[in-house]
């Protein structure tokens, strides 16, 4: 699993190596422009079926408890989180983020700086996982707590390695923030696709997960 994870790892730095050389030089026409937007479509679809299964799965144990459970949900004695606590927070970090890089683009559009919103999204990205990180940090439960704890920390942790590429994702843009090209233009909105769609995800996960499943 390790040479896996270290060839994948391997081969996608390479090819991310190249399509920023080729964007770079010039060599991608509106044409691959295009195919490149309908792919990162394609794949955001694909993540959500990915994390349509793990909503399928709540609702499906949340509204048809069994005995072994307590028939209650959350399950007999389990302490969950309170939704207006830290993830209240979070939540406004999350909205905070999304108006953020939403300023950033506008203002790249329009010719003006851009860069400070930029780094402000990427700080609180980066804060964003902080508190998640603490989050878990204080819960009163695992993931070996019942089918709640495995559901809770699967969606909510997945969530979070998306926030952390997404995050990854525009430090790369704010480095490359002096090629300007068509290219670095469209990778940025690639970018905050992704970024919205992370948004989202997360409103679906507070409203559901932290507050409905209380």
């Amino acid at each position: 699993m390790i040479f896996s994870f270290l060839l994948i790892s391997f081969i996608s730095i390479l090819w991310w190596k190249d399509v920023s050389y080729e964007g770079q030089g010039g060599e991608y026409r509106p044409l691959v422009q295009d195919g490149l937007k309908s792919r990162i479509i394609l794949f955001i679809f694909s993540e959500v079926c990915f994390f349509a299964s793990f909503f399928w799965t709540f609702f499906h144990r949340s509204l048809n408890p069994n005995i072994e459970i307590g028939v209650l949900w959350p399950p007999f004695s389990l302490v969950v989180f309170n939704p207006f606590h830290i993830p209240l927070l979070n939540t406004l970090i999350l909205l905070g983020r999304g108006a953020t890089v939403t300023w950033s683009h506008h203002n790249l559009l329009g010719g003006l700086e851009f860069k400070t919103s930029l780094l402000a999204t990427i700080f609180l990205g980066v804060f964003f996982l902080c508190i998640q990180s603490f989050e878990y940090y204080r819960a009163g439960f695992t993931i070996r707590d019942s089918i709640y704890g495995s559901i809770f920390f699967i969606a909510t942790g997945f969530h979070g390695i998306h926030v952390l590429v997404g995050t990854v994702f525009l430090i790369i843009v704010f480095f490359r923030s002096n090629i300007f090209n068509s290219f670095f233009f469209l990778g940025y909105e690639l970018a905050i696709w992704y970024w919205h769609f992370v948004d989202v995800v997360w409103i679906f996960l507070f409203r559901f997960i932290y507050w409905w499943g209380c």
